[in-house]
């Protein structure tokens, strides 16, 4: 089913039969479609206007994908899928520390894609609605940490944390359910928006990320989030049960 307005999305892609497939999917689906076929072209583009979505190869002449989605994310907020041939977790890694919002491995589904897309693309629509639903809410504070809903920023002890869409959405969701495990099944369909089909390394790339970057500026905040064995994560409360 078509989405009800038309959004934009950019794919940067060296090949052209990958374009054309996901052109053809994408204007089914009533996307307003451009390319690029290298990073230096995708990237002045991604600058120039504001894409709802853009589909980034990470291997790519003249700029590779990582560097792209850095160089983006200093300037905007676009989400960001990375399509790639390397699926480590050392290489999904590196493509959520560059500011990836979503990592698919090729080959891939062309309708599992469009899945995926719709899902983002609706996380972050709710973000915005929420954002102003939230002006008087007060910021949510835990030992260490300060959630400023306007900002969308994450303090831990007296630093800023950067996170990216995902990581703040995902401790966001575990702060608000404090104190109470929450499963990875359950942490993919709120947060991604849709199911995992049992593979959770998305999930478990992204708690590394976020527990990193805190551990850098306020360790004792990183220590907030636990692993529950066999069910998922929790972020912990010592002070109070619930928030």
């Amino acid at each position: 089913m078509a989405f009800q307005q038309p959004y934009s999305i950019l794919i940067v892609d060296d090949e052209e039969h990958i374009r054309k497939l996901l052109k053809l999917f994408l204007k089914k689906e009533g996307w307003i479609v451009e390319e690029a076929s290298d990073g230096i072209n995708g990237l002045f583009k991604a600058m120039q206007y504001n894409y709802s979505m853009i589909l980034l190869d990470r291997n790519l002449p003249g700029m590779d994908g990582l560097e792209f989605c850095r160089e983006l994310k200093k300037k905007k907020s676009t989400p960001v899928i990375m399509l790639s041939a390397c699926g480590e977790e050392v290489d999904r890694l590196d493509g959520f520390q560059a500011g990836s919002d979503d990592y698919v491995v090729k080959p891939f589904s062309p309708r599992e894609l469009m899945y995926r897309i719709k899902a983002i693309v609706r996380r972050t629509s709710e973000f915005a609605y929420r954002a102003l639903q939230r002006k008087q809410t007060p910021d949510l504070t835990l030992p260490g940490l300060v959630f400023d809903y306007d900002s969308r920023q994450v303090i831990a002890g007296n630093s800023r944390v950067k996170l990216t869409f995902r990581e703040y959405e995902l401790l966001r969701f575990m702060a608000a359910n404090i104190n109470q495990p929450i499963s990875r099944e359950d942490l993919m369909r709120r947060i991604w928006g849709y199911q995992s089909l049992g593979d959770y390394r998305t999930i478990d790339t992204h708690v590394k990320r976020i527990r990193e970057k805190l551990n850098r500026v306020h360790p004792e905040s990183a220590s907030l989030i636990q692993t529950v064995w066999g069910i998922g994560y929790c972020l912990m409360n010592p002070a109070a049960e619930t928030i």
